[in-house]
């Protein structure tokens, strides 16, 4: 069992034990670090509902991936990580903080799936990298159902997410790109292997689509606005919640 000392000391009460909170406050920190080290710029950053259960599903090419997204992502985000994160000492704790749903890879991980769904069913936005890990090729790679089950199931919309991270690295800072899709739903699919297979090519082809517009956006310097007309967005602004509101003063 994990051992989390700052817990045990109660750090979390600054801000309520309530991971929304906590985003709200991270902003102030990761992200100006994430945008340092990863000079980018969000697009369609207005299609993601500020409410409501649903999966934001993005492909997957760096470690800068998970900041990247929130920086411009207008809510707080549930990710579906890996476990092995929830080992590092102090990451891990910090991740447990944000509401992180961990899952064991390479087996079929239930419990991690319930939480998932329990967050959608509760209103909240579940990240995941629907192809399961990294991809090393430069383009995304083919999708897993897993994700695609949860919206599914919940009867909850998907937000496509395209990112263009490949091969950044903090000694190689390139120009990135964030490119948020139109939200659907996959109701009118059968919610078994021939429907999640259909689920998986619909979004994989989205997420290419979007992940060449970020890429396009990327190489072009960051445009205002990008063949589909999605606008740029600057990072939210650290410190306010999606409904635009400050957080509430840290108590002591």
């Amino acid at each position: 069992m994990a051992v989390h000392p700052l817990t045990r000391l109660g750090v979390p009460k600054l801000w309520g034990d309530d991971p929304d909170r906590l985003w709200a406050y991270m902003r102030y920190f990761v992200q100006p670090a994430t945008l340092l080290l990863a000079p980018a710029a969000g697009y369609g950053v207005d299609r993601v509902p500020i409410s409501g259960g649903a999966v934001l599903a993005a492909n997957h090419f760096s470690g800068i991936d998970h900041p990247l997204i929130g920086c411009f992502c207008p809510r707080p985000v549930r990710y579906f990580a890996k476990a092995e994160l929830m080992a590092i000492p102090f990451l891990g704790e910090a991740l447990t903080w944000t509401g992180l749903v961990p899952v064991r890879r390479g087996e079929g991980d239930r419990q991690a799936l319930r939480r998932a769904r329990e967050v959608v069913r509760d209103g909240g936005l579940i990240g995941m990298h629907v192809e399961g890990t990294r991809q090393r090729l430069g383009y995304p790679g083919p999708v897993h159902t897993g994700g695609l089950m949860i919206a599914m199931q919940e009867q909850a919309p998907i937000v496509p997410c395209g990112l263009d991270t490949f091969r950044w690295s903090p000694v190689n800072r390139r120009r990135c790109a964030v490119v948020f899709g139109e939200p659907f739903t996959l109701d009118e699919l059968p919610r078994n292997g021939a429907g999640y297979a259909c689920a998986a090519d619909i979004v994989g082809g989205e997420l290419v689509r979007l992940w060449r517009l970020a890429a396009e956006a990327a190489a072009a310097g960051l445009p205002e606005q990008l063949p589909d007309g999605s606008r740029r967005s600057g990072p939210i602004p650290p410190g306010w919640s999606a409904d635009g509101a400050r957080p509430p003063t840290v108590s002591h």
